[in-house]
């Protein structure tokens, strides 16, 4: 039974946007569902948020990082997640745990072993159900982030941590994500992101449709 899908993907891939798609399309359906993300999908989460991607140009150490978003996964788990899958919905996160591994393991070069427990105990070793990775060149997705930002502060880019990082990182980024995904074929559609989006649109609708059936 399909109860959590994930949505994941480097910068500018547009997770949010699809998200948002589906969560309208199971509605329209009604499937009762909930969408959220991380960080952020609680209210201790928002504050972990904001510390994690503006904190301008101060430092964050690579492991005080690993342990906000572990921090921030824990209470999210047993905030949300768990009370909604309870409660017979549908959750759809942007992003999960393959988010800590693909940035804090394949960017950050952390222990990919060690990170896989340590995100077994942050979650109480859920997993997703059904996870989107969505896929595109790293120059279209930070491209499309500039933009975004850009219109959102009227012409003036406000670039978060991640989106300053060097291209090479999110390249690893990236490379880990197609990584995850090529071991766990069962769990992961990988999308591509660089389509227009209302054909990525349809295609996830394609595959939740067979996936809901089944």
């Amino acid at each position: 039974m399909i109860r959590l899908i994930t949505f994941e993907g480097g910068d500018g891939t547009g997770k949010t946007t699809q998200v948002r798609a589906l969560e309208e399309y199971l509605q329209q359906q009604q499937r009762p569902c909930l969408v959220t993300r991380e960080p952020g999908g609680t209210a201790p989460g928002k504050l972990i948020r904001k510390v994690l991607l503006e904190v301008g140009d101060n430092e964050v150490a690579s492991s005080t990082e690993l342990f906000l978003y572990l921090a921030d996964r824990s209470q999210h788990v047993h905030e949300t997640i768990l009370p909604a899958i309870n409660a017979g919905k549908i959750v759809l996160c942007d992003r999960f745990t393959d988010s800590t591994l693909a940035y804090q393991g394949y960017g950050r070069g952390i222990d990919l072993k060690w990170l896989r427990q340590l995100n077994d105990a942050a979650s109480g070793s859920v997993r997703p159900d059904l996870t989107f990775l969505l896929d595109c060149p790293v120059d279209i997705g930070l491209a499309r982030t500039v933009r975004r930002q850009a219109e959102a502060v009227n012409g003036r880019v406000r670039e978060d941590r991640f989106e300053r990082e060097k291209i090479e990182f999110h390249e690893k980024v990236r490379a880990g994500f197609l990584e995850l995904a090529q071991n766990e074929p069962l769990r992961f559609r990988v999308i591509d992101a660089a389509k227009p989006v209302e054909v990525t649109a349809v295609e996830i609708r394609r595959i939740i449709d067979k996936e809901l059936v089944a």
